[in-house]
């Protein structure tokens, strides 16, 4: 299975996500079945690292990622993912509006899965500063997603 997390300019929660994403996928065995990646929808911090704050966040809890290179979402992406999981509300619009409609249905929102928060969003750190609040949504986010994936491999 194929994972891709998208954010707007994949310097915060997309590659907060996948290092988180992987690290979880690496410790229940499963490296060697789910790829995991991550893109924005904007092309403006193409080639950058994750943003400095994030890259804290990485190094508190021992995250692999701090390496990661920004790229935009390409069509490519929409045919060889499984799964392609955005941030937010204006991440989701903009996914939709890009896909071939034969990838539409791969398309999610982080919090689809969780209980009683379907259609929340994570705001984006890059403007709150709240990098520990990101982490922390990811982290109740993401274990709904790896049961998801756990079940469809």
């Amino acid at each position: 299975m194929k994972v891709l997390f998208v954010c707007l300019g994949n310097i915060c929660r997309s590659p907060l996500a996948e290092a988180m994403f992987r690290q979880m996928i690496n410790d229940h065995g499963l490296a060697n079945q789910v790829t995991i990646d991550s893109a924005g929808t904007s092309s403006e911090e193409e080639g950058n690292h994750p943003y400095p704050g994030i890259r804290k966040i990485m190094a508190k809890y021992d995250l692999p990622g701090q390496d990661l290179v920004s790229r935009p979402i390409t069509e490519d992406d929409f045919n060889n993912f499984d799964l392609i999981i955005g941030m937010d509300d204006m991440n989701l619009r903009h996914l939709r509006a890009i896909a071939p409609q034969s990838a539409k249905s791969k398309i999610h929102g982080i919090y689809d899965l969780v209980p009683g928060k379907a259609g929340q969003s994570i705001p984006d750190p890059w403007y709150t500063h709240e990098f520990q609040k990101t982490y922390d949504a990811l982290h109740e986010a993401l274990p709904y997603w790896l049961d998801y994936v756990e079940h469809h491999i």
